[in-house]
């Protein structure tokens, strides 16, 4: 019997949440075929077989975190079924056919036919579907899937959802209205309510449909003015991350303001260009990614971890940028991202963002980030206080650019486009003297970037 173990997802990933099997005990499988989800730190990957077979056993069970190297399943390989006690005394020898090579060959048809049958029954979804369906909870069965060969789309769920929403409010109205006219007191008032009067049994019935609206929450009963999300797997190892991030690195904060005038004109400039050469949008973020590269070779103590008796610098610089689905946070990785001119950064930003708002990013993009540059400023904020992607040491993040009455040097008053930056640090490996000079170190980067020093090729 062939075993799935709990993959390594990352290298410094040691145990992994099962958020969702994708195959059923009896369900056949084939080889490469992903068998499950399983969340990562922010993302979900899933979990390809290792063997062509039959799903025989599943050994640990959804929302159950173990460690890597742990089995997750059992699979009975498709050549080696086995041949019950039964079967053996029914199969007789015909036309010289031997009663073990017929065996043999009805249980392949018979594996052939649960795959038939399955595959049938149980349509295979994309990731990014995959995803809603979960998060919402909702039974496939539910959609008629309007792509290729009846498949179910995104766009097909979204549509379901806002049908639910609008059915949804109809009947909560109706529910409502029925609850106040089922509500209303029996007995007119005479005169002022006092603690010991006696609560009278056709209070107490009216007052039931009431309390059979409130949910009760891990001990806490919803009001009738509030809803429950149930929390996903995904959305819970977001908050384990983020709390043990919060509960291990002692963070600091600081920030400071960049006047970006000459990097926006320089954009301005170039990026009808770039778009019809490239064939996608060149955006601040690589140009940002530039500069802070930079500013790391100079400081490499900001690209570095705490390890408890040492502190790891790291010699590669690998960026984690933040990507936001509609449903989902990613941080995949721009590995080796000081090699990169601007165009390769374009190019390499444009590149994970496609992939993972596609749901087609793999465990390796998301792994062996060592510094996070966040373009928070994409959603207009101005302002933000980032919790540190551990293992790292910080954190940037990129605010909004704003035009803003700036007093120049020669004490003229210009209208610049200014920008804030805002670095949370590990305190336990960076003090604000260093982190000082690195961020004074990106400002001047950003500054100076202008037609005569950016390369773009």
């Amino acid at each position: 019997m062939a075993q799935i173990l709990m993959p390594q997802l990352g290298e410094s990933v040691t145990e992994g949440t099962i958020a969702k099997w994708l195959k059923q005990v009896g369900d056949s499988v084939q080889k490469y075929e992903p068998i499950a989800e399983v969340i990562t730190d922010k993302v979900n990957a899933e979990v390809p077989s290792d063997f062509e077979g039959v799903l025989t056993k599943i050994l640990v069970e959804e929302g159950t975190t173990v460690a890597v190297g742990t089995p997750i399943a059992q699979i009975e390989e498709a050549g080696q079924q086995p041949v019950h006690a039964d079967e053996s005394i029914e199969v007789q020898a015909e036309n010289g056919e031997s009663a073990e090579a017929r065996v043999t060959t009805e249980g392949l048809s018979r594996v052939k036919e649960q795959t038939s049958r399955v595959d049938v029954a149980r349509p295979r979804f994309s990731p990014a579907v995959m995803h809603l369906l979960q998060e919402h909870g909702i039974d496939p069965s539910e959609i008629s899937g309007t792509g290729l060969g009846g498949r179910i789309t995104r766009k097909d769920v979204l549509a379901y959802l806002e049908n639910r929403q609008i059915t949804g409010r109809v009947q909560l109205t109706k529910t409502e209205e029925d609850l106040s006219s089922v509500a209303a007191p029996t007995k007119p008032a005479t005169g002022p309510i006092t603690f010991n009067e006696t609560v009278q049994p056709s209070e107490t019935v009216s007052a039931q449909p009431q309390n059979q609206l409130a949910q009760t929450l891990t001990g806490r009963s919803l009001r009738e003015d509030e809803t429950a999300i149930p929390v996903t797997p995904i959305r819970r190892t977001i908050a384990k991350r983020m709390l043990e991030s919060k509960h291990q690195a002692p963070h600091a904060w600081t920030m400071v303001e960049v006047d970006v005038t000459n990097m926006v004109r320089f954009r301005e400039r170039v990026k009808d260009e770039f778009k019809k050469k490239e064939g996608f949008s060149l955006t601040y973020l690589p140009l940002f990614i530039k500069a802070v590269v930079e500013s790391l070779k100079e400081y490499p103590i900001l690209n570095s971890e705490w390890a408890e008796d040492k502190i790891i610098l790291k010699k590669q610089i690998h960026i984690s940028i933040a990507v936001a689905s509609d449903d989902a946070l990613f941080v995949p990785v721009i590995h080796h991202a000081d090699r990169l001119s601007v165009l390769g950064l374009a190019h390499a930003i444009h590149d994970l963002a496609t992939r993972a708002r596609a749901g087609k990013l793999t465990p390796a993009d998301m792994s062996g980030g060592t510094f996070t540059v966040n373009n928070t400023g994409a959603f207009g904020s101005i302002l933000s206080q980032p919790i540190i992607n551990s293992p790292q040491a910080a954190i940037l993040t990129m605010e909004a650019i704003v035009k803003k009455p700036v007093i120049m040097p020669d004490d003229s008053i210009a209208i610049r486009h200014m920008m804030n930056m805002c670095l949370s640090l590990d305190h336990r490996v960076l003090d604000g003297l260093v982190c000082g000079k690195f961020l004074a170190a990106v400002k001047k980067r950003l500054e100076n970037m202008s037609a005569d020093s950016i390369r773009l090729y």
